[in-house]
């Protein structure tokens, strides 16, 4: 190849590569977003760099966040001279926090002053409005290249597309693709199931449970702990084992009958029967439950761990904690001790309880307040803000409204359990109430894709409300 050759192809390589103006908010949900545009350039306005410094301080994750860019880019641009810096540093390697390579783009920053092109109705005095002012001008500037502005603002995309910028959503922190999707934790098995595999099935009981060995490429889809029913022969069991020598089946056990209630209750449909398979499995070490308001998810899951805590003893105490939107926020305005601060968010709790003290219904009044005083001397409350750095022994912990958690979040969470502890997510991922978080990036997505193929985690979706006729008619028509 002559060498004319090879200079138009890195001009045409140059074309090709796009230029990403990112936004402060991508930055502070994701310090790792530099190294994850592959081979794209990145220019980073002046404007961010102030905000980034006015948001460094504080205990949040944003502030956190901004602490780690500060980092990043501090590592980035040592022993790089002016014109290095001028000429944009290249973004190579892997950085372990990323978790992803970075192919040989390139970092640039605003280093002199560009002329406004906003319309007069949009002035420059606002962070968004400098921004969105930057990009016209590199528009302007490089016509040849593909600019483009990536914020998790809407409002912000929304004036972009507005003022002829193309924008995008941060799509690198997500998931899935596709809500639909996620997977849900139980599937039904076709109706010739039975009639392709009997053949080559085997079964047999052992200390009183019915085991089933089946093989097939039918097999390969399945997740260990998912669950598999079949409509027409009332069948459900779960998936103990997956090897080379094809799928074991367990038949699950059947907590919807007066003679297995857990607690004082029952399981009222199958979803709930599943749920109660895998929080009074042994060996099961991290649960999900996703599900609508009045689905049962605190209340199995409070029932479950009452069941093993307070009568097999195979949990020390139940911790149940959930997030304080926004997280990490001091909470510190609110009387008394850290349990007393979190009673305005656990109200979900202190309704379930009286519900499972209410169903012994031993001893009248004196009794339901005597079971109550000892249920709650086993429950701890605690908050998220003092997670870190603690590691729980022997406990049962409910993390309530998980959805509201980032990926980050859950995992310093979840790294927080020791031997013997048991964690069970619960929330609605249609009721995210964190700043820029989607349903596809909620942290409680994140958990439920990733742990699908462990041998000791379970996840259902609940489905059917089981509140009140009353609050399953407005869910339906409301």
């Amino acid at each position: 190849m002559t060498v004319s050759a090879k200079v138009s192809l890195v001009k045409k390589a140059r074309k090709q590569r796009r230029l990403y103006v990112l936004d402060t908010n991508v930055l502070m949900h994701d310090p790792t977003a530099i190294f994850r545009f592959q081979e794209h350039d990145i220019f980073l306005p002046m404007v961010v760099l102030e905000e980034l410094d006015a948001g460094k301080k504080g205990l949040s994750e944003s502030a956190r966040n901004v602490r780690q860019v500060s980092r990043f880019l501090d590592e980035m641009m040592r022993n790089a001279s002016k014109a290095q810096i001028d000429a944009g540093l290249v973004i190579s390697g892997m950085h372990r926090s990323a978790g992803a390579a970075a192919t040989g783009g390139r970092l640039f920053f605003q280093t002199e002053p560009l002329p406004s092109m906003l319309p007069d109705t949009l002035p420059g005095n606002k962070p968004d409005n400098y921004i969105l002012g930057t990009t016209l001008a590199l528009q302007k500037k490089f016509p040849e290249r593909r600019v483009t502005l990536v914020s998790k603002d809407i409002n912000l995309r929304i004036k972009a597309a507005v003022v002829g910028i193309h924008a995008e959503d941060y799509f690198s922190d997500k998931a899935l693709d596709d809500l639909d999707l996620l997977f849900t934790g139980m599937d039904e098995l076709p109706k010739n199931f039975w009639e392709q595999h009997s053949k080559d099935m085997q079964s047999w009981q052992q200390e009183g449970r019915t085991f089933y060995r089946i093989q097939g490429p039918m097999v390969k889809g399945w997740y260990a702990n998912e669950f598999l029913y079949s409509e027409l022969d009332n069948f459900e069991s779960v998936v103990r084992e997956l090897d080379e020598r094809g799928a074991l089946l367990e038949l699950t056990r059947d907590y919807r009958g007066i003679r297995h209630t857990v607690w004082g209750i029952n399981a009222r449909n199958r979803e709930q029967n599943f749920a109660m398979n895998l929080l009074l499995d042994p060996n099961v070490d991290f649960v999900t439950l996703l599900g609508a308001a009045g689905t049962g998810k605190t209340l199995l899951a409070l029932a479950a761990g009452l069941a093993q805590t307070m009568e097999q003893n195979r949990y020390r105490e139940i911790i149940m904690t959930r997030v304080t939107v926004p997280l990490g926020e001091d909470i510190g305005f609110l009387p008394g001790t850290e349990e007393e601060k979190m009673t305005p968010w656990m109200g979900a709790l202190m309704d379930n309880l009286e519900v499972l003290t209410q169903s012994s219904g031993e001893g009248g009044e004196w009794g339901r307040a005597a079971t109550s005083d000892l249920l709650r001397s086993r429950i701890k409350i605690r908050s998220m803000n003092f997670m870190r750095g603690r590691t729980f022994l022997n406990r049962y912990i409910i993390v309530d409204e998980a959805q509201n958690l980032t990926p980050k979040q859950l995992k310093a969470l979840i790294t927080r359990a020791g031997p013997g502890t048991k964690m069970v997510c619960i929330g609605n991922i249609s009721q995210i109430d964190t700043p820029y978080l989607t349903e596809t990036t909620s942290g409680l997505t994140f958990v439920v894709d990733r742990f699908k193929q462990w041998l000791h985690s379970g996840h259902i979706t609940l489905v059917r409300g089981e509140r009140s006729r009353l609050a399953d008619h407005a869910s339906d028509i409301l």
